[in-house]
């Protein structure tokens, strides 16, 4: 066996799996894509649900910070899991290394304590690594235009994410955002002084993502049963068909995508249900799902990190023995999990 557990995702699930992990005394492997832990979240400007942070940087600082001074977690930045495979005794992790990782800008600088820097750089393509368990943090990754069954006319458009925006080029002007995920709220949060008019098209389905955007003065809500864009770029025109029935021309200057996310497991034995996410419950005994990927419903950091701290204990109590416990309070088979080892915390 290469290690105790393998983990693969360097988001905050990922992260605190390892954390967690180490504070029980079991070695990890942390196998992250990008070239940087947290690169989500170093695009985050304000960050108003979890404690002791208010800003995306700050918190990717901290958490970065504390792997660095995490002994039993090894750190591989560059590579991609590409397989899970799950045995009666182990799990087996394909990995390949990324052939060009685009650096991640934060949004502001960020002074680390000490970075965490990728080992084995030497690995070969196709690379193998065993261990008695994995946790899988993947997360997700933004959906297309091509995905979102209510869109026409969108086939060729070069139409960038709303997260991407900048602040300057969009002040003072009317922007078309296709989608009422949760970065418009973010944005609004973020640059409460931008003067732009915000014109928000949106499935019903979607409704509840509108909440914390919807006393925003600045955004007018349109819930739609189909958009189709017009042949021009400027202005964009887009004729909308509203879910109370009524035919709209909307108009604006600019045109972001705001569409949500898709879970992106790797292939092999993590199960996806229906919807695409990776319920905890479902998987190999071998396999524990956390963060983003596990559900729609509770894509939020704080919920992420609780996730990859409790799937890490899952994977230690199972290597004693004991059963899985995906969640849901103490277990009545048992009477409860034992003690930490660690002391608690």
């Amino acid at each position: 066996m290469d290690t105790d557990l393998l983990i693969i995702g360097g988001g905050p699930a990922g992260c605190a799996a390892a954390v967690m992990a180490a504070s029980v005394g079991m070695r990890s492997v942390l196998i992250e894509a990008d070239d940087a832990l947290c690169g989500a979240l170093r695009r985050i400007p304000v960050v108003s649900n979890v404690l002791g942070a208010t800003s995306g940087p700050d918190l990717a600082a901290t958490i970065e910070a504390d792997l660095a001074r995490c002994d039993l977690c090894r750190v591989e930045l560059g590579r991609r899991a590409t397989l899970v495979e799950g045995f009666d005794d182990r799990v087996e992790v394909t990995v390949e290394p990324v052939e060009s990782v685009e650096p991640v800008e934060p949004v502001k600088p960020v002074k680390l304590v000490k970075p965490v820097k990728p080992v084995g750089s030497a690995w070969a393509r196709g690379s193998r690594l065993t261990a008695p368990y994995v946790v899988v943090a993947t997360g997700v990754g933004p959906l297309g235009p091509e995905e979102a069954g209510w869109l026409g006319g969108v086939a060729g458009r070069a139409l960038p994410p709303l997260w991407e925006a900048d602040p300057a080029a969009i002040d003072d002007r009317t922007v078309l955002v296709l989608g009422a995920d949760r970065p418009l709220g973010t944005v609004a949060r973020a640059h409460a002084e931008l003067r732009t008019r915000f014109v928000v098209a949106y499935p019903p389905e979607d409704a509840y993502k509108t909440e914390e955007i919807r006393r925003d003065a600045r955004v007018e809500l349109v819930a739609v049963r189909r958009l189709e864009f017009g042949s021009g770029s400027a202005p964009v025109t887009a004729e909308v068909r509203t879910v109370e029935g009524e035919r709209r021309t909307l108009t604006a200057d600019l045109a972001f995508l705001n569409l949500g996310s898709a879970p992106a497991p790797p292939a092999g034995a993590v199960v996806a249900d229906r919807s695409g996410y990776c319920p905890p419950g479902r998987q190999h005994p071998r396999v524990f799902t956390a963060g983003d990927l596990r559900s729609a419903r509770f894509q939020r950091i704080a919920t992420a990190m609780g996730s990859g701290g409790e799937a890490a204990l899952g994977a230690y109590y199972a290597s004693r023995g004991l059963p899985k416990g995906t969640g849901g309070g103490p277990s009545t088979e048992m009477g409860g999990p034992p003690p930490d080892p660690a002391g608690g915390g």
